[in-house]
């Protein structure tokens, strides 16, 4: 990737490097909005700053953007896929150098895609048929960007879009989703096409396993719609295809995308990798660390999740590593200052509340970047 360099008239201290390195603000901005809006803040007041922006993600949303901005002669091929809630939505694929795919399920099978939360009968059908165009397309391996997802249905809706059935006692195809799951006597998997020969990377952006109390359903069922009912539903339907299936449902990262990454691990072999560590090193944040003064990384809401596999831990452990001092924003900040962070600035904080926040992303951003370098000292 390019960086983008900004350098200004004369500010009282020594001009250093700075790295902007945010996740998007979901919903509100994507990282690359986020983080020109506060290199324009930051610019405001150390205008000699070099100032290099690398937007990031973690598997979730945004994934497949960082790989076009990141990979030469990368190529975005439109498809016309099933949404979550069943209606037609326009997606892509993106192919790389070498026969390499990089598909994201927050475009084809995303939570911000339904109409309204429906957690029992959402699916990853779209998933599925973005994969076999990808194939078609003559992808020898795929990168499956896996997070933001609107089901928790094990990526049975994926699987059966590619040649997969899932079937109750009778006989009959399992209708889509989650809620179903607990129907399920039998899968056959016959039909299914093939992974590609250079095999399939799921990059996730959590480390929960399938099932249990840290499992797929009863952490983020909820975040989904799901009330306690639903969850329970859900994680029954889970379990019940784990039985089924087999694989290794307890692998760390099992859980996520509602289990889909188990799916496809389960049934095509697919290899579970920690999302944001592949794509920050595709975005080249190692190399731009170096000799850097500061780096500044973000995302919608800092919590307790943030250092577990997202963009924000990822940017902590590279900067660690590198001795370069971190400076985060954030919507909302809900956990204690990260080890290797020297400030944080809340937007919610700067604009009155998380509602003025969200309605005006961009003008925070850019207050955030301009008090954050004020106290980067």
């Amino acid at each position: 990737m390019r960086p983008v360099v900004g350098t200004g008239s004369a500010a009282g201290d020594r001009p250093r490097r700075v790295v902007i390195a945010p996740d998007s603000f979901k919903g509100s901005a994507t990282a690359t909005e986020v983080a020109a809006a506060l290199g324009d803040g930051w610019r405001s007041r150390r205008p000699r700053d070099e100032i290099v922006t690398l937007p990031i993600a973690d598997g979730g949303e945004g994934t497949l953007d960082v790989f076009a901005a990141a990979v030469p002669d990368s190529v975005r091929h439109p498809v016309r896929v099933t949404g979550p809630d069943g209606r037609p939505h326009d997606a892509e694929w993106l192919a790389l150098p070498g026969d390499v795919a990089v598909v994201e399920l927050a475009r084809a099978s995303g939570l911000p895609l339904m109409l309204a939360p429906d957690p029992l009968r959402a699916q990853t059908i779209g998933l599925g048929e973005a994969l076999r165009a990808a194939l078609a397309g003559g992808a020898q391996r795929i990168l499956v960007a896996l997070g933001g997802s609107a089901s928790t249905d094990g990526g049975t809706g994926a699987l059966a879009a590619l040649g997969a059935r899932f079937l109750d006692a009778r006989g009959a195809v399992l209708p889509p989703g989650g809620g179903a799951l607990t129907g399920l006597a039998r899968v056959e998997l016959a039909g299914l096409r093939p992974p590609p020969s250079g095999g399939v990377r799921c990059l996730v952006d959590v480390d929960a396993p399938l099932l249990g109390p840290a499992g797929a359903a009863e952490v983020f069922g909820p975040q989904k719609g799901a009330g306690p009912t639903d969850v329970d539903l859900l994680a029954a339907g889970l379990r019940r295809l784990a039985e089924v299936l087999g694989g290794e449902p307890t692998a760390p990262g099992a859980g996520a995308a509602g289990g889909t990454a188990y799916g496809l691990a389960a049934a095509w072999g697919a290899d579970l990798v920690p999302g944001v560590q592949t794509i920050t090193e595709a975005a080249g944040l190692p190399a731009a660390l170096a000799g850097a003064g500061w780096v500044v990384t973000g995302e919608g809401r800092f919590d307790r999740t943030s250092l577990a596999g997202k963009v924000v831990g990822g940017v902590l452990a590279l900067a660690r590593a590198a001795g370069v001092p971190v400076l985060l924003a954030a919507g909302q900040v809900d956990a204690p200052r990260p080890e290797g962070a020297i400030a944080e600035v809340a937007l919610a904080r700067l604009a009155g509340g998380a509602q003025a926040a969200m309605a005006e992303p961009l003008r925070w951003l850019r207050a955030a970047g301009a008090e954050l370098a004020s106290r980067a000292g």
